[in-house]
């Protein structure tokens, strides 16, 4: 499982009151520890051997900045078990618990494909992407908007996939796929992008570019 989806998991388990958890984020090797240091250093992970500890408050946007890291970890292809290993609960009255949180300005959704490319490979052709989508009531006006896409609902989540190319490949060029995000940017859609798949090197003879299977289905 993915860094972001372990991260998401944890936070449906937590008690509704959760103020502040403790975690740990065990990576597959000393290289892949290294990478996590590096990325999970603005939360103040400390770090021995492969094991990363680190303490994430609900407050100041931390667990969205949080799932915005683990999300570069996996597009970066560093693995590893996050684990859970403390939390405290609020004490907070309840006027209080109910008092207004003012929203994180999440980053944009071209700015996250802007990253989501970076991490490629030199010569990458092409990408199997994911855009995920804050809430259920995005997904209909961002297929829309990202119609050049060709996007593919994924079900049971707000979700939708899309193929990209970077001039051989099929799919939609890069140019475009910027374009349609920064679309749903300007209408306040607010999201994240990751690469699922990709390839890299290759040249097409014959065919008009790899099939990956989703559930048993051809993409």
């Amino acid at each position: 499982m993915r860094a972001a989806e372990q991260w998401r998991a944890i936070q449906e388990g937590l008690d509704p009151g959760w103020d502040e958890v403790s975690l740990t984020f065990v990576a597959e090797d000393r290289r892949a520890g290294e990478a996590a240091a590096g990325v999970l250093g603005p939360l103040g992970a400390g770090r021995h051997g492969n094991t990363l500890r680190l303490t994430v408050s609900r407050r100041g946007g931390e667990p969205e900045k949080l799932a915005n890291l683990l999300g570069h970890l996996d597009r970066k292809r560093v693995w590893g078990t996050l684990e859970l290993t403390g939390s405290t609960v609020t004490t907070e009255t309840p006027a209080a618990a109910a008092a207004p949180v003012q929203p994180i300005r999440a980053a944009s959704l071209a700015g996250a494909w802007d990253d989501a490319v970076a991490d490629l490979p030199p010569g990458w052709s092409d990408v199997l992407c994911e855009l995920e989508l804050d809430s259920t009531d995005f997904v209909a006006r961002a297929a829309l908007l990202g119609s050049p896409l060709n996007p593919a609902r994924v079900h049971g989540r707000a979700a939708l996939r899309f193929r990209a190319s970077d001039g051989i490949g099929y799919g939609t060029s890069r140019g475009m796929a910027r374009r349609c995000l920064e679309r749903m940017d300007a209408e306040g859609i607010t999201g994240t992008v990751r690469v699922l798949e990709g390839v890299a090197n290759v040249e097409n003879v014959g065919t008009q570019g790899p099939v990956w299977r989703v559930a048993g289905r051809s993409v």
